[in-house]
């Protein structure tokens, strides 16, 4: 993995999708759509909009699943499928608790509505200081960061500043690359 640096599979904050407190649901959507429609086609698109505070700081990020569990605020009070299943939750009985509760009963009809009422700030993802990486650090540590952190990206500091992010889907393309070339 030598041959491949953080910086080279990173993408530059500026291409990023961002929107700042205070911003609806609906507004994060369209800043994800117009990121992906202006980021390079042959690459992976994007798939969480980066929430700044006034000051320009990332405080958060709001990713696909954190958008679908917006629609239904009881979700957001409910455990996460992935926890549930850790608990040894079955299939049927988390279908059980949706018809239950009427969970997402009529969100798409009012998904308009909901979209432009809810604030990003009461449904995104509060970053953790694993999911901050320094940009000389090797790709070998950086993979670590993502596969212990369960992470589907990182944020690349430089001097304390956020510079880029680095997508798990990215790094996989770039080991996928190496074990392709490599001679058995």
């Amino acid at each position: 993995m030598n041959e491949y640096k953080v910086d080279d599979l990173m993408v530059p904050l500026s291409e990023y999708a961002t929107v700042t407190i205070g911003a609806t649901l609906h507004e994060a959507m369209m800043a994800l759509e117009k990121a992906q429609e202006d980021f390079d086609q042959t690459k992976y698109r994007h798939r969480a909009v980066l929430v700044l505070d006034t000051a320009g700081k990332i405080v958060g990020k709001i990713d696909q699943h954190a958008a679908l569990k917006a629609l239904e605020p009881q979700y957001l009070k409910m455990a996460t499928s992935s926890s549930a299943a850790s608990y040894g939750f079955s299939v049927p009985f988390l279908k059980d608790l949706q018809e239950q509760y009427s969970l997402l009963d009529g969100a798409l009809e009012n998904i308009c509505h909901k979209a432009a009422k809810m604030k990003v700030e009461d449904f995104m993802s509060t970053l953790t200081e694993g999911e901050f990486i320094d940009l000389g650090i090797s790709l070998d540590q950086a993979i670590h960061m993502l596969v212990m952190g369960h992470h589907q990206s990182l944020l690349v500091k430089k001097a304390e500043k956020v510079v880029g992010v680095l997508r798990l889907t990215d790094v996989f393309a770039a080991v996928f690359h190496v074990m392709k070339t490599c001679e058995m």
